[in-house]
């Protein structure tokens, strides 16, 4: 015996099964948690501005935000950047991380840090307590004593 499923029953189904329920927004990934400004910390002879980036600081996406000044001196321009995390291991770790996008990176090891290059700028990176900092822009031996100084000022 055959049964006759009615038409409006069976159009039904059809629809159920072609429903749109399945599809799923993509959600916007989280914004990068605030930044705090550290602008005192940076060295004040020579800045010319200061600014807060919310992420990927220097252009690198494994770079959470931080705070980067610009300074020139003797026609030279270069930056300094902080980057404060929640601990002196958290710091450490992004130490590492910015190890590996530096080119040919040699290891300071009075500073606890690295000297290469990132897109063909010279990079003194190093990390103090709870912070990550550096000189973008400066050749070792003049990125060196800045470094120093701005070490200097982690508390």
């Amino acid at each position: 015996m055959r049964r006759v499923v009615p038409m409006p029953l069976l159009f039904a189904a059809l629809m159920v099964g072609c429903s749109s329920a399945s599809e799923k927004k993509v959600a916007a990934p989280p914004p990068p948690p605030p930044v705090k400004d550290d602008t005192a910390l940076l060295l004040p002879l020579n800045r010319t501005a200061a600014r807060i980036v919310p992420d990927h600081l220097l252009g690198m996406t494994a770079m959470p935000g931080g705070t980067i000044g610009d300074y020139e001196e003797g026609g030279k321009k270069y930056q300094l950047f902080i980057i404060e995390t929640a601990s002196a291991q958290d710091a450490a770790i992004l130490l590492l991380d910015l190890k590996v996008s530096l080119t040919d990176p040699a290891y300071i090891a009075y500073m606890g840090g690295y000297f290469g290059t990132d897109a063909g700028k010279p990079v003194y990176v190093f990390a103090k307590l709870k912070y990550l900092a550096g000189v973008v822009g400066l050749p070792k031996n003049l990125a060196d004593p800045v470094a120093r100084q701005l070490a200097a000022r982690l508390y």
